[in-house]
């Protein structure tokens, strides 16, 4: 009989704060409630000594040395190497280096792959990452997007949800839309969220609702230009750069918003939009990636093409004026979410678990 003691989770861990980071950390708590031992390696961790950080290429090859010598002394003792992986750079040097060091300890890998970048990133690199996936007991990805991507590549991959924490996200008992709707944006501010199509489009809301309002929380490289097109739109009063926010705050942001806007041109399954539907605030997002495997346009969401600030704001005024669609749209979001609540994640995961232990032997 496999028995599941001792887990390491090989991840990201915030600063900086991020999906990958936030679900790592998430998973580690949650599987500690269940009474497991959990290891989690670091992939980002502070730079020792702190100068070196400020070395570029050099403090690549120290930060590499480190975590070479943390895999090789934690994962001796473990169950189970749970790795969290993604695209380009990160998969070369942290996860395919993690899954080696566990395949010569004789260590089960599950392999945990996010990032929607997949795809591109298997043509360009599957001659490297064939060998290193092979080397993996089970693969799982959380979303139908992602699988199909493996599937593409002869390898099959079982989907596990990303975890939702109930206890931070929960909607308000009733929520009015009044003369100053909420709008926000939650995403970090990078060229693929392409945040200044929400800001535009928030522009065109304002036609229609004066005293609108617009929050964005995140930080990134685009900030600088996105406050000068706020500035060149003329609508600073009412859009505030909050920064970023701690889970609880961003899960009161959720609650005390209207609408939630997401204009992302690549993507997979967004804990953005899992996390404002669990608080009952509706979605308009771009239809992108595994976005439309994750809700469905009408349904439990609005989904509009890639940049296009009309139909953002098209969708954003139809919630805002429709209240019996606003209903329908937040009670099936709230349907759509509760695969994502940890006692169906932990279910599966235990599985999946248990059946990389056996498959090692």
């Amino acid at each position: 009989m496999s028995t599941l003691k001792r887990v390491a989770i090989v991840g990201p861990l915030p600063p900086p704060a991020g999906g990958m980071a936030n679900q790592t950390r998430k998973l580690g708590e949650f599987l500690t409630e269940e009474g497991l031992e959990v290891d989690i390696i670091q992939v980002n961790p502070a730079y020792f000594p702190a100068f070196i950080g400020k070395v570029p290429v050099i403090r690549a090859g120290f930060r590499l040395i480190q975590y070479l010598v943390s895999l090789k002394r934690q994962l001796k003792h473990v169950d189970v190497v749970h790795i969290m992986a993604n695209s380009g750079w990160s998969w070369h040097l942290f996860a395919a280096p993690a899954i080696w060091v566990a395949h010569r300890l004789n260590k089960p890998v599950v392999l945990n792959y996010r990032g929607g970048y997949a795809q591109t990133f298997f043509e360009k690199s599957w001659f490297w990452v064939k060998p290193s996936l092979r080397k993996c007991q089970q693969i799982l990805v959380p979303s139908a997007f992602l699988q199909q991507v493996f599937e593409q590549f002869e390898l099959h991959a079982d989907i596990v949800p990303n975890v939702l924490d109930q206890t931070k996200f929960y909607p308000m008992e009733q929520k009015v839309v009044n003369e100053q709707p909420h709008i926000i944006v939650t995403r970090n501010l990078e060229d693929i969220y392409d945040v200044a199509t929400a800001i535009k489009g928030f522009a065109l809301v304002q036609e229609h609702f004066p005293q609108a309002r617009l929050s964005v929380a995140g930080t990134g490289p685009e900030l600088n230009n996105l406050q000068a097109l706020v500035s060149q739109l003329g609508i600073e009063s009412q859009v505030t750069f909050v920064g970023r926010l701690s889970p609880n705050e961003i899960a009161d942001l959720y609650r005390a918003a209207d609408v939630m806007v997401n204009t992302s041109i690549v993507d997979n399954s967004p804990n953005s939009i899992i996390e404002s539907l669990a608080c009952g605030t509706p979605v308009v997002s771009t239809n992108v990636g595994g976005i439309p495997t994750l809700v469905t346009d009408q349904h439990d969401a609005i989904l509009v093409g890639i940049e296009n600030e009309q139909a953002i704001a098209d969708g954003v005024i139809k919630l805002l004026q429709d209240d019996a669609f606003r209903v329908t749209l937040i009670k099936n979001g709230q349907n759509t979410i509760s695969k994502f609540y940890w006692e169906n994640v932990w279910r599966n995961l235990q599985q999946h678990y248990l059946k990389a232990i056996a498959e090692k032997g």
